[in-house]
């Protein structure tokens, strides 16, 4: 009875929305990127910054607004920017990864992104999509109903950004480099922060930790997004509940939860009820490890503080342990999507394309007369069915689309991997045969409008991990999801086709598998990779090029004047 009366509740907010008259605005920013002398950690550190403030500008719009962003790079590195999870319908140009839909501005140089919001409300962020600089050029992108509408829950009293990052006392851009240059994996960060400030937990920073005062009785929405470059994190407010109310920019049925686990990428919106007595309470997160390898395990907190609270010392939650895969799985696992609610669309029954993409960790070999300082001596690397994404470098892959450019890419990604085994099984991390993946530019084709399900299987190579990974340009359903090799007459039968999440970023379980599923209904060059940044140069990637429909309407339109070009 309570579903059915949500139900007629949500479909009456449809129509409602739909009758709306409501004028979309025009939404302009400028964004200049340069250096920026910080302290941190007892340190003065310079970092690439977006107008001064680390994190960025926060951009607010309404659906069905048009967003324009002027980017100024006055920094000395390459840049673009990527609006995460945006749909980019038919402004494919705007989408931002580096060689994928654009060159990069150079230094000195602009480029202004411009694009419609259409069916989208919630919490989303935009990022750096260039080497490591999306350590520190990140900010929060918050889409609200059109004017007039409400949200399909009750409104807060406030609605507050929650960005979780990462820090590292070095240049990111150095970091990245020696690791490149090794072949090993890269330095640990040395703290997590809270909106840019790492909490008091860490030496120095006393003063920099994030404060939310809060009046009792009331309720607010905390729009939480993992900026981290390489971590899963937990996420804990002492003694208070947190009811999740969105994921990804798509809102769920409503769940009621005491830690919140967040991949890279990933948002999840949760309203918090100051329900307990006076006091100053710390939010905090640390990691979620997955692997068996070295990782940052200190400790970010920021402090909800009760107005009137004389309280010196804020009570501090109990973190999960840092390898609480069960707790991360229960989370991930257990969302739904809100059904009829704002922009929620049935899952399409019919398939058009099946693929199952193997993804985790490879090698590649050192060279001659070189020392790496991977498995073996080589080169760590990493692959779907096995092969290791390589951009190119002469021509965005989007140009190379639209004007028909071949040599650019290949379109033969396969469907399978060439080699079928026991792919969670440990003992296989160091058969040499499957451990080394080429490098390659292989994308898959497909036909406009066609729909899409992929198994994606992680694999013992070398380790298993829980991989995040992101899909430009579309929202996904997350079908199913488990641990072990995929075993479609068994797992089909768990799949959800009623109201399962909508994601554009899955945290694919450690040593396990996920069942996604989506209609390709944007043409263009879409890529697809890990949310891991130390594992998006070594090549766990691929792209989707979606041809164009059939009509003027459903065909990308030529590149802006000011596209960058390399």
């Amino acid at each position: 009875m309570a579903r059915s009366m949500l139900l007629l509740v949500c479909e009456a907010f449809v129509l409602l929305a739909c009758s709306s008259m409501a004028s979309a605005a025009i939404v302009e920013h400028t964004f200049h990127v340069q250096n920026l002398t910080i302290g941190r950690l007892c340190n003065q550190q310079v970092i690439t910054a977006v107008n001064g403030s680390l994190p960025g500008p926060t951009i607010r719009v309404h659906e069905g607004d048009t967003l324009i962003v002027h980017v100024f790079n006055k920094s000395p590195y390459n840049l673009t920017i990527h609006w995460h999870g945006i749909f980019q319908i038919l402004s494919g140009w705007a989408d931002g990864p580096s060689m994928v839909t654009q060159c990069p501005i150079t230094p000195g140089g602009k480029y202004t992104y411009k694009f419609k919001i259409i069916n989208q409300e919630g919490t989303l962020w935009w990022h750096a999509h260039v080497s490591w600089l999306r350590a520190t050029v990140y900010g929060a992108l918050i889409i609200r109903p059109r004017s007039g509408q409400a949200y399909p829950f009750p409104k807060p009293h406030k609605e507050v950004p929650i960005l979780l990052g990462e820090w590292w006392n070095a240049n990111v851009v150095d970091v990245e480099n020696q690791a490149l240059a090794t072949g090993g994996g890269p330095n640990n960060s040395d703290a997590f922060t809270i909106n840019g400030r790492p909490g008091d937990l860490y030496p120095c920073s006393q003063n920099r930790t994030y404060k939310l005062k809060v009046q009792q009785g009331k309720t607010y929405l905390l729009r939480i997004i993992n900026a981290a470059l390489n971590n899963q994190l937990f996420f804990k407010i002492a003694n208070h509940n947190l009811t999740v109310v969105a994921v990804d920019a798509g809102y769920t049925t409503p769940k009621v939860t005491d830690v919140v686990v967040i991949a890279p990428g990933q948002t999840t919106d949760v309203l918090l009820k100051a329900n307990q007595p006076v006091g100053s309470y710390y939010m905090a997160a640390h990691a979620y490890a997955s692997a068996p390898l070295s990782f940052d395990n200190t400790t970010t907190t920021g402090i909800i503080e009760y107005e009137g609270s004389n309280t010196a010392t804020p009570i501090m939650p109990v973190l999960p342990a840092f390898n609480d895969t069960p707790t991360a799985h229960r989370f991930y696992s257990n969302l739904t999507s809100l059904e009829g609610c704002p922009h929620w669309v049935p899952v399409p029954r019919h398939v058009d394309e099946h693929m199952f993409v193997t993804v985790g960790f490879s090698l590649e070999p050192c060279g001659t007369n070189a020392t790496c300082q991977g498995q073996n001596g080589q080169r760590f690397s990493a692959s779907m069915n096995n092969q290791s994404f390589q951009l190119p470098t002469s021509l965005s892959m989007l140009q190379a689309f639209f004007y028909n450019v071949n040599g650019v890419y290949t379109t033969d990604f396969p469907n399978k991997p060439p080699v079928t085994f026991d792919f969670t099984n440990s003992s296989f991390n160091n058969a040499t045969s499957l451990l080394f993946a080429p490098k390659v530019t292989k994308v898959k084709k497909i036909k406009f409008n066609s729909t899409v399900e992929m198994v994606l299987q992680n694999t013992a190579l070398i380790t298993t991990e829980n991989h995040p990974m992101h899909l430009h340009g579309f929202d996904f359903y997350v079908l199913a999801q488990g641990f072990g090799n995929y075993n479609k007459t068994r797992d089909s039968k768990k799949y959800n086709l009623v109201n399962p999440q909508r994601r554009n970023t899955i945290a694919v379980p450690v040593g396990g598998w996920a069942v996604i599923r989506f209609t390709a209904n944007n043409p263009g060059v879409w890529f697809m990779h890990c949310h891991l940044d130390v594992h998006l140069p070594w090549g766990l990637a691929t792209a989707f090029v979606v041809e164009n429909g059939p009509t003027p309407s459903t065909r990308l339109p030529p590149p802006p004047a000011d596209l960058p070009q390399c």
